[in-house]
């Protein structure tokens, strides 16, 4: 839902929120926020979720990738989307077709 409203900062408080209570977001929750990131241009906090998923050991999925990608190729950052593409091929996830 905050995906859909482009309510990036709403979404980051779902994943604050469920760490305090200590549950671990999954690469669903995850995904939602940076989607939600992607749709209000904010690349460097999809950048940043991307980081906290690997040291809390959530692996990317397609969905994660492509809005982070999507997020920094939008606001021109070719560089840091490229970078994205290449983790994507060496931690084997498939691209879309």
């Amino acid at each position: 839902a905050c995906e859909k409203g482009g309510q990036w900062l709403v979404a980051l408080a779902h994943l604050r929120g469920m760490r305090q209570q200590s549950l671990a977001p999954g690469v669903i929750a995850f995904s939602a926020a940076v989607s939600a990131c992607e749709k209000c241009a904010q690349w460097q906090q999809a950048w940043a979720l991307l980081n906290d998923m690997r040291q809390e050991q959530v692996a990317p999925n397609v969905i994660t990738y492509s809005a982070a990608i999507s997020a920094c190729s939008s606001a021109g950052q070719w560089i840091v989307a490229l970078a994205h593409m290449s983790e994507m091929r060496r931690r084997r996830v498939a691209l879309n077709a």
